[in-house]
C-alpha cells in the first residue's frame, strides 16, 4: 500500500490516540496515593500492568521521599512481550488470551507477598484488560485445564467481555472481590485501565477487589446460551451457589477506596478529536462503546459513511467518524484475523470503493485477536487491487481470513505491544 496524505493522517491520528490512552500516575497530582507508615505493596495483572507499575514508580519517585519509595515492593503479571523494567516492582509474564501455568505461578507469587502484610501496610492494585486470563487461579473444584477449555470456548463463542468475565469471576478464587480475602486488614486502593464498554470497574480484569453484582445463575445462563461445555461437577457447584462471588454490602469492602480509572476508550477518542481539529478535519464521535459482530458493525458503519459522504461539501470539509468499543467474531475456529481486520474487511466490502473514503481499525493493545498485528487500514483503491489479485472479499469474510486479505495488499498495521488496552479504535475519513 502506498502512503499518501490521507493514510499518513490516519497513521498519525492512531499514534496520538494510543499515546493518550496510556496510564499516567503523575497526572494524578495531589490525588496520587499517600505513603503509609509501613510498606506499599503493589500488585496487579493485565496487558497494561507493566506500564502501570512503571508509571506508579515514576510518580512515587516524584511525590514521595527516597525513604518512602524504598518501602515500595510488588509483583504484577502481564502478557508475554509486554513487560517493562521496573525498579521496585517485579514483572512476571504469562499467556493471554488462554491462561497457562505461568499465570498460576504469578498469582501464587502475589499471594505469597500478600501473606507478609502487616496492619500498617497498604496494597495498591493495578488492573487492566487481559487480567482475567493472566491472573488465573481456579476456584476449588475447578482445574486449570477446565479454565483453559472454557476460556477457549468463550473466546470463539461471540460472547461480550461482560459475559465472558461473568463466567470467569465465578470460576476463580480471586476474581469478583475474592482477592481481598488475602489482603488482611491493609487498606486497598485499585487503579484501572478500562477495556470494557461502559467502563464498569467490576468487569475490568473480572474485578479482583470489587463487588460483583452477577450471580452463579447469570454465569450458567451465559454458559448455556453459548453452548459452553463444562463438567458436571462445575455445573453442580454453580447450581448450588458454591462458586458465588462477593457482593456489595460485604464488610470486606469497607477497607477499600473508590477505584480510579486511569485510561479508557474515551481518552483515546478525545485525543483523536483534538488532533483531527488541529489538522483541519471535522470529527464526529459516534460512540466509545460499540459492541456486536465485527462484520455486522463494519457493514453498518459503511452505510453511515456513505450517508455522511453525501452530506459533506466545501462548508463541512473533511469529516472523521470516530468510534471505540469491542466487537466480537463468532465461530472463528480457523482462519487468520481478529475483530478489527474483520470489521475493516466487511466495511470495505460494503463501501465498495467509494471515492474519498478511508478507514483504520486497530486493537489498542497492539494485538488484534491472536494476530501479532494490531489491525489494518483501508483505502478506496483496494477494491480494484483485490479484483486484480483475484481476492474475493465475501469469501474471505466467510472463512474469517481478514488478516490474509490486508497482508496481501500490504495494509496490515503492526504496532508491537503498546502496553495499554482500552478496546478498539476505529476512524473513517471522508475527504
Amino acid at each position: 500500500m502506498t502512503e499518501d496524505k490521507n493514510t499518513s493522517f490516519l497513521s498519525n491520528l492512531l499514534n496520538v490516540s494510543i499515546e493518550a490512552a496510556k496510564p499516567n500516575f503523575v497526572a494524578l497530582n495531589e490525588n496520587f496515593p499517600k505513603s503509609v507508615k509501613g510498606r506499599t505493596i503493589v500488585i496487579g495483572a493485565g496487558k497494561a500492568s507493566g506500564l502501570m507499575a512503571k508509571s506508579f514508580e515514576d510518580a512515587a519517585n516524584l511525590y514521595w521521599s527516597a525513604e518512602e519509595f524504598s518501602r515500595v515492593e510488588g509483583r504484577v503479571i502481564t502478557r508475554y512481550g509486554h513487560a517493562i523494567p521496573c525498579e521496585r516492582i517485579k514483572v512476571t509474564v504469562a499467556a493471554h488470551p488462554v491462561p497457562d501455568d505461568m499465570g498460576e505461578v504469578g498469582v501464587q507469587q502475589i499471594l505469597d507477598l500478600l501473606k507478609t502484610l502487616k496492619s500498617d501496610d497498604q496494597v495498591i492494585c493495578l488492573f487492566s484488560g487481559g487480567g482475567s486470563a493472566l491472573m488465573a487461579l481456579p476456584a476449588d473444584g475447578v482445574t486449570m485445564e477446565d479454565k483453559k477449555s472454557i476460556n477457549k470456548q468463550l473466546l470463539a463463542s461471540g460472547a461480550t467481555i461482560h459475559e465472558m468475565n461473568c463466567v470467569r469471576r465465578h470460576l476463580s478464587k480471586i476474581k469478583g472481590g475474592g482477592l481481598l480475602r488475602y489482603c488482611g486488614d491493609a487498606k486497598v486502593s485499585t487503579y484501572l485501565v478500562s477495556d470494557v464498554t461502559g467502563d464498569d470497574p467490576s468487569v475490568i480484569a473480572s474485578g479482583p477487589t470489587l463487588p460483583d453484582n452477577t450471580t452463579c445463575k447469570d454465569a450458567l445462563e451465559v454458559i448455556d446460551r453459548f453452548k459452553i461445555e463444562i463438567s458436571g461437577k462445575i455445573r453442580q457447584k454453580l447450581l448450588n451457589g458454591e462458586l458465588e462471588t462477593l457482593k456489595s454490602g460485604n464488610p470486606i469492602f469497607d477497607r477499600t477506596s473508590e477505584p480510579v480509572i486511569l485510561a479508557s476508550s474515551g481518552d483515546m477518542l478525545k485525543a483523536a478529536e483534538w488532533y483531527s481539529r488541529l489538522k483541519g478535519v471535522n470529527p464526529i464521535i459516534l460512540s466509545s462503546s460499540i459492541e456486536g459482530e465485527a462484520k455486522e458493525v463494519g457493514a453498518s458503519m459503511a452505510k453511515i459513511a456513505l450517508e455522511m459522504a453525501k452530506m459533506r461539501n466545501d462548508h463541512t470539509g473533511p469529516l472523521l467518524l470516530l468510534s471505540g468499543g469491542e466487537t466480537t467474531v463468532s465461530g472463528a475456529n480457523s482462519g487468520r484475523g481478529g475483530r478489527n481486520t474483520e470489521f475493516l474487511l466487511s466495511f470495505a466490502n460494503a463501501i465498495d470503493g467509494e471515492p474519498g473514503v478511508y478507514a483504520i481499525a486497530v486493537d489498542s493493545d497492539g494485538i488484534d485477536g491472536s494476530e501479532e498485528t494490531a489491525g489494518g487500514i483501508y483505502t478506496p483503491e483496494m477494491i480494484s487491487e483485490a479484483k486484480t489479485s483475484n481476492l474475493s472479499l465475501s469469501n474471505i469474510l466467510k472463512s474469517h481470513n481478514s488478516a490474509v486479505f490486508f497482508e496481501k495488499l500490504g495494509a496490515l498495521i503492526k504496532l508491537g505491544p503498546t502496553r495499554t488496552n482500552v478496546n478498539d479504535f476505529r476512524a473513517i475519513l471522508l475527504t
